[in-house]
């Protein structure tokens, strides 16, 4: 049995100052430096059992919390601001420093779940990440989803989400939302792109201006399911259309083909998923 390798909880800082929160997973005589990038809601300890199966292969593994999320948590998180592009333009680079600061002798690569796929176009630095792994990366938008998941999505977005904001003014973990607290510019944000066909490319001239989508050119493979309501094989091609420089695959794998009952949106990560872990290491540990 391969030894449990424990993580070492680091803090960096973010360009505007915010302190952000991680954990390093060192494997022994690393090979290369994995980055995990969160799904919205998804605190970094979530990530835990797949960033130590990665280091227990030859990584370094970071795992981190965006802004407002876990550890990286906003005092107030209604008066914070945070929007959805600060987690690509501030927090998802500084994550990649610190990574190369802690194994500057590696090359670095990126295993994303779900908005951990979205937002490598803000970030000015994106040309460090030597390839991407997407795992349930698709746009948000309810046009691609299945259509029994709509009215989860519309009673998210109207119902849970409207009285939250009323209420707290931000978005409590209650009535069904089982993520982390967010703060409301970000869901505000989220809500309007998911009802726009082209999602957060709607916002190219406006919140994600100065991008630079066109200029990712890391190759991207990305692995989808069956039943995950969410990121569909169309919601994933979609996104990919973002990326139109990277060379790209899709992988379709069902709950049957790695011996689970399930996979879902977050299944991917869960325990017992080792064989698809083991994929991920395949692809991100290639020369």
């Amino acid at each position: 049995m391969a030894k449990e390798i424990l993580g070492e909880e680091i803090t960096f800082a973010a360009p505007d100052g915010w302190t952000l929160a991680g954990s390093l997973f060192r494997g022994e005589n690393p090979t290369t430096a994995i980055l995990i990038s969160a799904g919205t809601g998804f605190p970094r300890r979530f990530y835990k059992d797949v960033a130590q199966y990665l280091a227990q292969r030859g990584a370094v593994v970071l795992t981190y919390d965006y802004r407002g999320i876990g550890g990286s948590g906003a005092e107030d998180l209604a008066a914070s601001g945070i929007d959805y592009p600060d987690w690509g333009r501030l927090d998802m680079p500084a994550a990649v420093d610190a990574l190369e600061q802690a194994c500057p002798d590696l090359q670095i690569t990126h295993l994303a779940h779900s908005v951990g796929g979205h937002f490598i176009g803000l970030m000015p630095n994106h040309n460090k990440i030597r390839r991407h792994a997407f795992a349930s990366v698709g746009v948000g938008s309810w046009m691609y989803h299945h259509k029994s998941y709509l009215p989860t999505e519309m009673y998210f977005w109207w119902g849970l989400g409207t009285y939250c904001l009323l209420r707290y003014g931000y978005i409590k973990p209650l009535g069904g939302w089982q993520g982390e607290a967010l703060p409301p510019e970000l869901f505000k944000t989220w809500r309007r792109w998911s009802n726009r066909r082209e999602y957060f490319r709607s916002d190219y001239d406006g919140k994600l201006a100065g991008h630079h989508y066109d200029q990712v050119d890391a190759p991207i493979k990305s692995w989808i399911f069956p039943d995950d309501p969410i990121a569909t094989q169309p919601a994933a091609e979609s996104l990919l259309k973002s990326y139109p420089n990277a060379k790209q695959q899709i992988v379709m794998r069902s709950a049957k083909d790695i011996g689970v009952s399930r996979i879902g949106h977050e299944g991917a990560f869960r325990k017992g998923r080792e064989e698809l872990w083991g994929e991920f290491w395949d692809w991100l540990s290639k020369p």
